[in-house]
């Protein structure tokens, strides 16, 4: 572990989609990553439908890392309507499940929330018309302030945003623009601008391109472990 001062090595990667059926799959990944880095941190979607039976196949593998391990939950973790039980699975296992709140470790403030869809600039959503659309919105605005309110409590001169959406655009080119309010919200972004952070992360768009960065020259990675990264692994190498 790097000291107070000194810099932070941090594996970051997500969406690994764990499923019934994949025991034992990220193992050596886990212990790989623990040789090379100080924390590793995981951006949402650790289960592929929010099965209990698939978070405990993701704590069994985790007893194979030995560093500090943050994480936040993806829209693939909500899926079967078991978040609560999944939540609890996962932090009696040691993760700082971050949700709207903060941690700091070696002297690094780790930042988390889920984020939600709502798409960016002038083709963001707005809260008009047909309940449902203005729901849909609540929970984009409801999002950008609970991560605010998370913000504000870190003290530390380093900081790393973790979130599962996406906060620019930049990141998630490639996918269809069609899903593009889906996949994340510039309110996430115009929240993170208000505060100078070392870097930001980010899951859930499968294509999409490695690095981009917010209207506030912010840097932003997406960690989704279907995206090529320096790194040529799964996991990025952040060092803070």
């Amino acid at each position: 572990m790097a000291t107070k001062d000194g810099p932070l090595k941090v594996a970051a990667m997500a969406d690994l989609h764990i499923k019934e059926t994949q025991k034992s799959a990220h193992r050596e990944l886990f212990a790989e990553i623990s040789e090379k880095a100080d924390v590793l941190v995981l951006a949402g979607d650790l289960t592929d439908l929010g099965k209990p039976s698939e978070a405990e196949i993701f704590v069994d593998d985790l007893k194979f890392c030995s560093i500090p391990v943050v994480a936040v939950l993806g829209n693939h973790d909500y899926d079967c309507g078991h978040v609560e039980e999944v939540s609890h699975i996962v932090r009696d296992a040691g993760v700082h499940l971050l949700d709207g709140t903060a941690v700091e470790i070696g002297g690094v403030g780790f930042v988390g929330a889920k984020g939600f869809g709502g798409g960016f600039g002038r083709r963001m959503l707005g809260a008009f018309g047909e309940p449902l659309y203005k729901q849909f919105v609540s929970e984009t605005v409801n999002e950008a302030l609970r991560l605010e309110n998370a913000m504000r409590t870190v003290r530390s001169e380093r900081s790393l945003v973790v979130l599962h959406y996406a906060p620019v655009t930049e990141t998630i080119e490639g996918e269809p623009l069609e899903i593009y309010p889906f996949l994340g919200s510039s309110r996430l972004a115009e929240t993170i601008d208000r505060f100078k952070v070392s870097a930001i992360v980010h899951g859930h768009a499968h294509v999409g391109k490695y690095e981009g960065r917010t209207p506030g020259g912010q840097i932003v990675y997406n960690v989704a472990s279907h995206i090529e990264k320096p790194t040529g692994r799964p996991y990025a190498m952040l060092e803070l």
